[in-house]
């Protein structure tokens, strides 16, 4: 097993520059992120009220082409980014980084806004209509028809494959077994069943019930998270502005290693800031794409528009309350009644954050966090699992989707088993090797971009040039 985590270790440090090497590929995702953002004139900020409008079903038209509607698609999407990366990754990226983390996590969630923009609008403008009426698309799709790049969508599908069973699932999975073992001592291998047996039950069923489900699982789920950070951020009022502080000066002073901050170095904090911003949002990474192909709309932009939502929800919105929680609390460096460094890392340290923040619930306010878990890790699950088989459709056709899915299950119980750092780092590899075709196109189709978009608000308001 430890060979098998250095090998996996060694990978992930290859595609993501850290800890000896240059990190070009988040200098490749940030720099990315400036340039859309600045080529789309910050159509983030600028189009906020229209993007709501289109989410709320105003522009909503069942006779137009595709699976599901623009609130289900943003659900799903939000299902498959709403997850762990919002309990276990901001609490993982505070462990290895310090609180400036976080901070490095509202860039990367505010660059992301202007890339899930473009590639959800490229994604609607060239996905394939299937002969039973269902739609496919994504990068893969758009990379091919408008680039004639196959041999880079063969690659991005591939690492989308990996990805849907590595950070889709896998790491999905292992969080919620930690999570039910450290609080009720269930064992890994009865939550890996339990989990693949529930999600296995509405896979199955195709992009329509998994529609169905998110639509629900996520605003139920994030109106459960939400209210327990806020009741702990209001209860500690007093502490946010220090809160904030602490999280920007930390930025790009990281104080040295104590307790449960294993970073030290400004490197350090930027990195895993960064990379856990890339996996709250995934923004960029061209997973988004697949699910708001599904949408029934003619309108590229319009979809496009829905889905720079995502950022502002998952990393801009929750992210941020579990750090303040996080930070408010003393988690991230919390010590035992004899002054020694407690350590934690992912689930637990956010766990831990609420269990000390909500004094009412007599240390049980931990128990919200496994909630939310279960919730966040489920849907997200479930989404993945669409990603992955639409990649594999791509690839070999409609013959392998469902051993693909009974495959998806297979691997919810060997992420719920296996070791924390075997599951993450697996998850790095595949984020960083679907990032990089992704971004490529981008840049090649931003022209595209800007000009769709240009013909789009001509008509609904005014062209960005």
């Amino acid at each position: 097993m430890e060979s098998i985590n250095e090998i996996l270790d060694t990978l992930a440090s290859y595609l993501w520059g850290f800890p000896e090497s240059f990190p070009l590929m988040l200098i490749i995702l940030i720099g990315t992120g400036v340039f859309i953002t600045f080529r789309l004139g910050w159509i983030q900020l600028r189009q906020v009220k229209h993007a709501i409008d289109i989410t709320r079903g105003k522009y909503d038209d069942p006779e137009h082409e595709g699976d599901i509607s623009h609130f289900q698609a943003l659900s799903t999407a939000l299902s498959a980014t709403i997850g762990i990366g919002n309990i276990a990754g901001v609490a993982t990226a505070i462990h290895y980084g310090g609180p400036g983390a976080l901070f490095w996590m509202w860039l990367t969630g505010i660059l992301g806004t202007s890339l899930k923009y473009a590639e959800c609008t490229l994604a609607m403008k060239y996905r394939k209509i299937n002969p039973d009426g269902s739609a496919s698309g994504g990068p893969m799709y758009y990379i091919e028809k408008a680039l004639g790049w196959k041999w880079l969508a063969i690659v991005f599908a591939g690492a989308a494959a990996l990805c849907a069973l590595a950070t889709g699932n896998a790491v999905q999975a292992n969080t919620v077994a930690d999570q039910l073992r450290s609080d009720f001592g269930v064992d890994v291998h009865i939550t890996g069943i339990v989990i693949a047996v529930l999600v296995g039950a509405v896979i199955l069923g195709g992009i329509k019930r998994i529609g169905r489900v998110t639509s629900i699982l996520a605003p139920l789920m994030t109106v459960l998270y939400v209210l327990g950070a806020l009741t702990i951020i209001i209860l500690n009022i007093d502490k946010v502005p220090g809160a904030f502080a602490t999280i920007v000066k930390s930025a790009f002073t990281p104080a040295g290693a104590t307790a449960g901050f294993a970073g030290a170095t400004f490197m350090h904090c930027l990195v895993w800031g960064i990379k856990r911003g890339l996996f709250s949002n995934e923004a960029g990474q061209g997973s988004a794409p697949i699910a708001h192909a599904a949408a029934k709309t003619d309108e590229p932009v319009r979809e496009g528009t829905v889905a720079m939502m995502g950022p502002y929800i998952d990393t801009i919105t929750i992210c941020t309350l579990t750090g303040l929680v996080i930070v408010i609390t003393g988690a991230w460096n919390a010590v035992d009644a004899a002054g020694n460094g407690l350590f934690l890392n992912g689930s637990p340290m956010t766990s831990y954050a609420f269990a000390k923040g909500l004094t009412f619930m007599n240390g049980n306010g931990g128990y919200l966090v496994t909630a939310a878990v279960l919730l966040f890790a489920t849907s997200t699950i479930i989404s993945w699992s669409y990603y992955g088989d639409r990649s594999i459709q791509y690839l070999f056709g409609d013959k392998v989707v469902f051993p693909y899915r009974i495959l998806f299950c297979i691997m919810i119980f060997w992420g719920a088993t296996s070791r924390l750092e075997v599951a993450w780092a697996l998850g790095d590899i595949g984020l960083g090797l679907m990032a990089l075709p992704n971004l490529i196109a981008l840049v090649a189709l931003s022209g595209v971009v800007v000009k769709l978009t240009n013909e789009y608000y001509s008509r609904e308001h005014k062209p960005l040039h």
